[in-house]
């Protein structure tokens, strides 16, 4: 190290102690013709003047910006950074220690942890039967009718502003003026001014129910002697059209039917995929063209196709569309046509699939495509989402279709063939 350097880092080091380092007369010559003029040092320190140096270990470690310096502070051409004034006996000697770096969280899509082992089920867990997926699927429309029927017939003897209690609790439900009517008639029949229990008025409750379902709850009959049978499946956006027209495909698969889909609802991609996997699952051949493409000619080719292959049943998806609009409506009676040209009998079955959180405008709904499309059985939908279940007993008393099969849930067990005995226990909460 030269001697230039020794003094700049004893100075460093070393404050005032430090001894000063007196260059040589040819060398300060040299190192005052390489320097700039005093009087440009805006106010730095004259050459020769020895500078307060502040040890290492008080440096910041954000360096500051330099200012010119020259005469003994230049070290090989290099200005040192000015440092604050600070006395001596306040500056460490010690070395700072280095920063600690925290470790940072490695982001969730670099972590692979083992995943958790899959819940093994008890040996002699029994399986839930239909039933008790019903109940539990129609829980918030039974808890809603139980929870106002315990309110009313709670040590109360029978009396008129009871009974219009409950039939304003039983429309609220959807289940209908006319049921209601009936049900509060029967309670009404030799209980005036007797105590009744609310189990008592479930239980006539179910039987009312059971009454005005039993003529509709008929099961779906493929077996007509046409093939292909073709069945139409129509309704609103969002009612489950595609997924019904999936599980029903499996369910005719595991009775040994063969099957062909036709994806009708050429206007949404994802209704063309969801049908092309079911069709993988159950082995159904699938005709499906591009998204938008006209929905009466892919109609048109997937009869041809399931005449020349002889399949036993043709399910046809076909758009969502409301009831309201007259140009879908259209749409709709041409697709039938196109159906009838192949078979004037066709579409053997037209299935109506009602979503129940949607009331009231259900029973429309059936009016309107009952007019369009002729209607020939229904299926509900989504009847675990709703405290108003009631509403399908309200559409089979005013209409009388057929109730072919009713959904309490997304799998394929969750859509059955619709027993009115088994509705009418659940809704009432009975066991």
């Amino acid at each position: 190290m030269s001697e230039k350097k020794r003094g700049f880092l004893g100075r460093l080091f070393g404050g005032k102690d430090a001894p000063e380092h007196q260059p040589d007369p040819a060398e300060q010559a040299d190192t005052q013709s390489a320097a700039p003029d005093a009087e440009a040092l805006s106010g730095d320190e004259a050459p020769g003047i020895e500078m307060e140096v502040e040890p290492v270990a008080a440096m910041s470690a954000t360096v500051q910006p330099l200012e010119a310096a020259s005469g003994p502070d230049l070290v090989d051409g290099f200005a040192p950074p000015r440092m604050p004034d600070v006395p001596f006996d306040e500056m460490s000697t010690d070395l700072a220690p280095e920063p600690e770096i925290a470790e940072q969280p490695r982001p969730e899509s670099a972590v692979s942890p083992d995943p958790l082992p899959e819940p093994v089920p008890a040996a002699d867990e029994p399986k839930a039967s239909w039933f008790q997926r019903l109940k539990h699927g129609l829980s918030r429309s039974s808890a809603s009718l139980t929870e106002g029927i315990s309110s009313i017939f709670t040590k109360r003897k029978l009396d008129a502003s009871m009974l219009e209690e409950l039939e304003d609790i039983l429309i609220q439900a959807d289940l209908g003026v006319d049921t209601a009517m009936a049900i509060t008639e029967r309670l009404s029949d030799g209980r005036y001014n007797k105590e009744i229990s609310p189990e008592e008025v479930r239980a006539i409750l179910s039987e009312e129910v059971e009454k005005v379902l039993e003529p509709v709850a008929r099961p779906l009959d493929l077996d007509t002697g046409n093939k292909p049978h073709v069945v139409l499946m129509i309704g609103v956006n969002g009612t489950g059209k595609t997924t019904t027209i999936g599980k029903l495909s499996q369910k005719l698969h595991s009775e040994g039917k063969t099957v062909m889909l036709a994806a009708g609802d050429t206007f949404r991609a994802a209704a063309v995929e969801q049908l092309k996997i079911w069709g993988e699952r159950t082995g159904a051949e699938v005709i499906a063209g591009d998204t938008g493409a006209d929905a009466a000619g892919l109609t048109f080719d997937a009869m041809k196709a399931a005449k020349d292959k002889a399949v036993d049943v043709l399910l046809i998806d076909t758009a969502g569309r409301l009831q309201n609009k007259a140009e879908l409506m259209d749409e709709l009676e041409k697709v039938i046509r196109v159906i009838r040209k192949h078979d004037p009998d066709a579409p053997h079955t037209v299935l109506l699939t009602l979503d129940a959180t949607t009331g009231q405008n259900a029973l429309n709904q059936v009016e309107i495509f009952g007019k369009v499309a002729g209607v020939t059985g229904l299926v509900m939908t989504k009847l675990d989402g709703t405290a108003r279940g009631g509403i399908l007993v309200a559409i089979a008393a005013k209409h009388g279709l057929p109730v072919h099969f009713i959904g309490v849930g997304e799998g394929v067990a969750d859509l059955e063939p619709f027993s009115a005995g088994d509705f009418a226990r659940a809704i009432a909460g009975l066991a």
